[in-house]
């Protein structure tokens, strides 16, 4: 059976940034995806004490960064529903909605899978997808010393397209997948700074146009 493939993109995106955005189209170049959905946190567990932009401005700003491309969607799953927000219950009803004839892959960072043991139900999540960590230019990642399951993770960095697709229909079981498809470094505490400081040159090399000018005209992180 041949299986499309989708993979969701978690995360707080406050704000979607470059980065983001040239992370997801080379995943999707890469893993010969279908579709990448990203998935807005409404208050991701681990920062509940937090400051969190409304979900209201967060969802604004992705669907201005991700409307050019018809294979970039946004699901509200965790929005929608606030008081499920681990990840494994969203991967959960994301498969549910896709249907069983899509192979779902969820993308995290590589500082995220450095910390996955202290997830909810992590151990479940490693066996309900097939995980991809992008790792970001000048951070290295060791696969036998930062990986809680070794024997699970393969390393695509520097394959081609082509051999990544050999690889992917050669394994039929979740599999958690190193890749160096970020090349954008980009923070979104420096983007931050830059909106309260009025830093507009510097705001609009870091984050798409139409997010740059809609941070500037409701001045989102002004307070």
């Amino acid at each position: 059976m041949s299986f499309r493939r989708a993979a969701i993109y978690g995360g707080t995106f406050d704000p979607v940034h470059n980065g983001h955005i040239e992370a997801a189209r080379r995943v999707l170049q890469l893993f010969g995806l279908d579709e990448m959905i990203f998935v807005p946190a409404c208050a991701p567990p681990h920062k509940r004490k937090v400051g969190i932009t409304s979900a209201f401005h967060r969802f604004a700003m992705l669907a201005l960064a991700t409307e050019a491309d018809a294979r970039l969607r946004i699901s509200t799953a965790e929005l929608d529903d606030p008081g499920h927000p681990y990840v494994v219950e969203t991967i959960a009803r994301v498969q549910s909605d896709l249907g069983s004839d899509w192979r779902v892959f969820f993308m995290m960072g590589a500082d995220s899978w450095l910390e996955i043991t202290t997830w909810h139900d992590w151990r479940r999540l490693l066996t309900m997808c097939d995980q991809i960590v992008v790792t970001r230019p000048g951070h290295e990642l060791n696969e036998s010393r930062s990986s809680p399951e070794p024997a699970s993770v393969v390393d695509v960095r520097g394959l081609s397209e082509k051999e990544i697709s050999r690889l992917l229909e050669s394994i039929d079981k979740p599999r958690t997948f190193f890749t160096d498809a970020a090349t954008v470094d980009v923070s979104a505490t420096a983007i931050r700074g830059a909106a309260r400081a009025g830093e507009h040159e510097a705001l609009r090399k870091m984050v798409p146009p139409a997010v740059a000018s809609y941070i500037e005209k409701y001045e989102v992180y002004k307070n």
